[in-house]
């Protein structure tokens, strides 16, 4: 048994999200600060950066930098998120 402290792992699935930006969104397409999502900027890079590796969610996805603290996806700094109506067809 580890005498190290236990990490949580770090997981949300595409619906989660989905809702997520849909609260902060005005529609579908806007785009919204990755700040808005709640979450520790480590947290939200791995969640995003691993929904960002799988082709048949990634297409969906629509990363911007500009005002804001930005996070790393996949080594890509970004600090906007916009997400296209299609990606419902995939939850």
């Amino acid at each position: 048994m580890s005498a190290g402290p236990a990490r949580r792992a770090v997981t949300m699935t595409l619906a989660e999200l989905v809702a997520l930006y849909r609260k902060a969104a005005a529609k579908f397409g806007a785009p919204v600060p990755i700040s808005a999502f709640g979450l520790p900027s480590g947290e939200i890079s791995k969640i995003l950066s691993g929904f960002d590796e799988d082709y048949h969610i990634s297409r969906f996805f629509r990363f911007s930098c500009g005002d804001g603290v930005p996070i790393s996806v996949n080594g890509v700094p970004v600090t906007h998120l916009s997400l296209d109506p299609e990606i419902e067809s995939i939850l």
